[in-house]
């Protein structure tokens, strides 16, 4: 609770604004950053160190090639690992705290103490081996892993260091820290929960921004254009992309072929015209989390005041298709049920769609269940049966394909939002779309 109260204290002392979007200047985020820190260490470390069954863990990186995980361990102002970083976390018993200490020649942050002096052990390894013997641990937690690239940061170098200097003993007691580390990642407290709706509203305004007729000139702009002001635009703000943004069209014409694209495949630049449908695929960090989100504009043509009602018609069904799959997210389900239970309810209502919802928090691309994939809608081995846990924040995404009679060809309904999962129910971050965006927007004032 003292973390949760002094964030709020910082959230409401903003000094940044960027326009209408209000951003913490660098050293506030710092100290957000930083306080979130400490809350994590406290609270969810040692839940997830006893779930895992691990009580000593090892996070080994040199510096410029860090490990996935000791990114989200160091303090804010560190950048980077310096020179090799060695930090080690030890839960003697269930209900101790954690002893966090720092192999290295500094303390890394005010939560790893400094516990080797190079002066009295100049060997680092051996300092690292002293400190494991005197604690003796029943199991060395080490970040290898076959399913998740978020929990394989221990290079192979590192690792064959580690074997050298570790007595056989203690290498029988290795293991890999999947478990443990998946679930520090994807785990995310209160007083990150109520700042991830404000950086999904950041991310829905700027979408909003773009697809508008501020950026856009229809006949004249080009979706190349429009990618490269959102861009520009996030930079401006002190944010980070952490994805080169698309934007591409649909339209009724049969020369597009945009909905037989695959995802793989970057879609082409095009002048946007009136009549088409615009998506937006857009992703953001700040405060070290990531937004992922899809939304759907319509260009509107010279003779119109809304969108026609078979597009709206088809937005429901995307609509339709979300809701079945966030009512199929259940507390210990694997993402492989989750997709298949979706699927099967999908089919049922004669939906034809695409799920690929995944995890997201520290990475956009997070650790945690995958629910489908775009070219694999069957089972995903090994992330696909990771289970679903409460506190944990997913884009839901998917497409519904749509025939248009008007258009005489589908219409891909590309949608992904970020949802919070509490254990019973989702709960999207900061609504979903529900409408088209227009372009222009209509303005209410002006009759005819």
């Amino acid at each position: 609770m003292k973390y949760f109260c002094q964030f709020i204290l910082i959230l409401l002392s903003f000094s940044a604004f960027a326009q209408d979007l209000a951003v913490l200047s660098q050293k506030k985020q710092s100290e957000v950053i930083d306080k979130w820190l400490g809350e994590r260490l406290e609270t969810v470390l040692p839940k997830m160190m006893d779930r895992a069954d691990i009580d000593m863990w090892l996070v080994i990186s040199r510096e410029y090639n860090e490990d996935p995980i000791i990114k989200t361990l160091l303090p804010s102002a560190w950048l980077a690992a310096r020179r090799r970083t060695i930090l080690l976390m030890y839960k003697p018993d269930s209900g101790k705290e954690v002893e966090k200490l720092a192999v290295a020649r500094y303390n890394v942050g005010e939560h790893f103490k400094k516990a080797w002096d190079p002066e009295t052990q100049p060997d680092q390894w051996k300092r690292l081996v002293e400190l494991i013997k005197e604690r003796n641990p029943k199991s060395i937690g080490i970040n290898t892993s076959e399913d998740f690239g978020h929990a394989d940061g221990l290079n192979h170098t590192e690792y064959k260091l580690l074997l050298k200097h570790l007595p056989k003993s203690f290498q029988k007691k290795l293991t890999s820290a999947e478990d443990l580390a998946v679930g520090w990642l994807e785990t995310r407290t209160a007083s990150e929960m109520a700042t991830y709706k404000h950086i999904q509203t950041i991310a829905h305004d700027l979408i909003q921004e773009g697809l508008s007729e501020k950026v856009i000139t229809p006949g004249v702009t080009s979706t190349a254009e429009v990618v490269w002001w959102y861009r520009d635009r996030i930079k401006e703000l002190g944010l980070e992309a952490w994805f080169h943004p698309t934007v591409d069209i649909q339209r009724a014409s049969n020369e597009s072929k945009e909905h037989l694209r695959t995802f793989d495949n970057s879609p082409d630049s095009e002048i946007i015209r009136p009549g088409d449908v615009l998506h937006m695929d857009f992703g953001i960090t700040y405060l070290r989390l990531n937004t992922d989100t899809q939304e759907l504009a319509y260009v509107l043509k010279a003779d119109e005041k809304e969108v026609p009602q078979y597009l709206v018609d088809a937005l429901a069904v995307g609509n339709r298709l979300q809701d079945i799959l966030i009512t199929n997210f259940k507390t210990g389900r694997t993402g492989n049920e989750i997709l298949r239970a979706a699927r099967t309810q999908m089919k049922s209502e004669d939906i034809k769609g695409t799920i690929y919802t995944h995890p997201m928090g520290y990475h956009g691309h997070a650790a945690g269940p995958t629910i489908g994939m775009w070219d694999n809608q069957g089972d995903t081995p090994g992330a696909g049966d990771y289970q679903l846990y409460p506190h944990t924040v997913y884009a839901i995404e998917l497409n519904a394909e749509v025939y248009l009679e008007e258009w005489q060809k589908p219409l891909r309904v590309m949608l992904e939002e970020g949802a919070y999962f509490n254990g019973e129910d989702v709960i999207y971050l900061n609504g979903r779309q529900k409408e088209f965006l227009t372009i222009p927007r209509q303005k209410s004032y002006l009759k005819n």
